[in-house]
């Protein structure tokens, strides 16, 4: 599924703007246009638009609704309609007629709607929307009906997970007009000597030209959909030198045009290598999270994110803990930040969770769960839409899983081979596994090619003690490491809550000062390990989270401000990871 390109061939109309929102408490007649509601912009997350928690914490089904006209089309064309993440489910009308539902709230989806629309007058595009999460989906929530003196029944939806439910129409919404004969996928593989492959998906039979150019200078052409050679004096891709190549490929009437880079990812005993040589992950986990918006694209945080980043010297993220926008992607591409590209799977564990909230402390977790399906679909969608970015060098299955439980292994090893069968370029596959998840009890470590531990030693576990938290850490560490010898290892997440402007002479919990000290005790301990291949900081910016005594507006682990101010922490890790000796780890 190729992103909407306008160009000679293709001409996409952004569907975005104010539309028309109402929430639900009955079944919605799409067939009749939307009366009364408010106003909402597309894209956004519906909850911190207006204010009051008869919005912010709606569970259940809200509508949008908008009309559009058509420009004068040819009837050579098709249209297609695409929305790029609608969270959680959303059934789509067009002039009242069901196109088709989707569930998960992270990947695009698409409806040929050719034969749908109207030429002449205007179009009613109709989305109902519903947020709910349960032992089906990903992430995992539970539903319980509850009820309360005086009050009566009352519908609760329970997030298994540390992050707010942000729901919404939350990217961008589109209508794609191309030739009927057109191109319908490109997956290219270019390795860091110069030698490619390429193949081309497409509509009808039409031949195919392939070419791959640097500005509008020639490097390489083809003919035929499936194509293999190699570009002599290429640039590699790389975090300090992220040069991109366009590949121009044309099939008939159609074209397209894909920013391509060339390198090379490589898992060794010893630790990660690119193009041949081994690198050092610095960075962090992060969420796409900003005031107001929520988890809608922004353009402006993103740009803003990376760029501190660039500052601090970091040089890695992990999407945590679901897929991010391909827009995001693309400017990775283009700034040179290495991904570890995650699937919607987290709060996969019954008897446990970051904040306490137990779904369900009795029933062992792969019993309980009936996701296997749907986490096949991401999985399977996340690496086609994915593929072809150079920026992207790693899979991860899942956040945090009931890995040490039995029925563990069995429940993700056809995740773990079918990552593997459907990437061409044969990326690392990993899954991030959680404290309670030991090198002797974790049933998933064994099919990953890299391992990737979170770890809350002196916070979570043994709070406010850094000294023994430390301790731990190395300890265990070296137990995986002793375990595992032949996969390197790095520490995915890590980190203390920090209120911004709370200081303390000795450092003390929720202080700038203690998280400071953590993290940096925590790096003392992964400089002493040679089999480390990188270190995430959790989190990069504070973000919103469900209520909990545990969460003061939100969780507070970031080292910026969720208004992207630094913390001490920030200053810390930016000498850190500027230092030359650092560089070269």
């Amino acid at each position: 599924m190729l992103y909407p390109q306008n160009n000679r061939s293709r001409i996409s109309i952004p569907l975005d703007g104010v539309w028309r929102f109402l929430l639900l408490d009955a079944p919605h007649d799409a067939s009749q246009p939307l009366t009364g509601g408010r106003l909402m912009p597309v894209p956004s997350s519906y909850n911190d638009i207006y204010e009051g928690r008869e919005i912010r914490d709606h569970v259940g089904c809200v509508v949008y609704e908008r009309t559009f006209a058509l420009p004068p089309t040819s009837e050579d064309h098709v249209a297609i309609l695409r929305f790029d993440s609608v969270t959680h489910h959303g059934d789509v009308y067009l002039n009242g007629v069901h196109l088709g539902g989707h569930k998960g709230g992270f990947l695009p989806f698409e409806f040929d709607v050719t034969d749908g629309l109207d030429p002449k007058e205007g179009n009613r595009l109709t989305v109902v929307v519903d947020n709910i999460l349960d032992h089906t989906t990903l992430p995992v929530g539970t539903v319980e009906e509850r009820c309360f003196p005086a009050l009566g029944a009352r519908r609760v939806n329970l997030p298994n997970f540390d992050f707010f439910n942000y729901s919404g129409i939350h990217r961008p919404v589109s209508l794609n007009l191309m030739p009927k004969a057109h191109i319908r996928d490109i997956t290219f593989d270019g390795r860091g000597d110069g030698s490619f492959s390429c193949s081309v998906e497409r509509v009808g039979d039409e031949p195919v030209e392939i070419s791959i150019k640097d500005g509008t200078r020639l490097l390489w052409s083809g003919t035929g959909s499936e194509q293999r050679g190699v570009v002599h004096a290429i640039i590699p891709w790389d975090v300090d030198h992220p040069k991109l190549y366009d590949l121009e490929v044309v099939s008939g009437e159609d074209a397209y045009t894909l920013s391509v880079g060339f390198r090379s990812v490589e898992a060794k005993k010893d630790g990660l290598y690119l193009n041949g040589e081994r690198i050092y992950l610095k960075g962090f986990g992060k969420h796409e999270d900003s005031p107001v918006g929520g988890r809608r694209l922004d353009q402006v945080y993103n740009v803003k994110d990376l760029a501190l980043m660039k500052w601090m010297g970091a040089n890695s993220l992990r999407t945590c803990h679901y897929p991010y926008s391909e827009q995001f992607l693309d400017l990775c591409d283009r700034m040179g930040i290495l991904v570890i590209d995650e699937a919607p799977a987290v709060g996969m564990h019954t008897t446990f969770t970051a904040t306490g909230m137990k779904i369900d402390v009795h029933t062992p977790t792969w019993e309980t769960l009936r996701t296997a399906s749907h986490h096949r679909d991401v999985m399977s969608d996340l690496i086609r839409r994915d593929k072809n970015h150079p920026s992207v060098i790693m899979w991860s299955i899942a956040n945090e899983p009931a890995s040490e439980e039995a029925g563990a292994r069995r429940y993700f090893e056809p995740l773990f081979d079918l990552a593997r069968a459907l990437d061409p370029q044969k990326r690392p596959v990993t899954f991030v596994t959680h404290g309670e998840a030991s090198w002797d009890t974790c049933e998933v470590a064994p099919l990953c090619d890299v391992l990737v531990l979170n770890r809350y030693f002196g916070w979570y576990h043994e709070e406010g003690n850094i000294e023994v938290g430390a301790a731990l850490l190395s300890q265990e560490l070296d137990c995986y490491h002793a375990a595992y010898p032949n996969l390197p290892i790095m520490l995915g997440e890590f980190g203390a809550d920090a209120v911004s402007g709370l200081h303390d002479s000795t450092p003390t919990m929720f202080s700038e000062e203690f998280q400071r000290d953590l993290v940096a005790a925590y790096c003392t301990v992964l400089d002493s390990k040679g089999y480390i291949f990188g270190e995430h900081v959790w989190n990069f910016a504070d973000f919103a989270t469900a209520e909990s005594v545990k969460r003061v507006q939100g969780n507070k682990k970031g080292v910026f401000t969720r208004e992207r101010k630094p913390k001490a922490c920030a200053w810390y890790l930016k000498d850190r990871w500027g230092r030359e000796n650092h560089e070269n780890r």
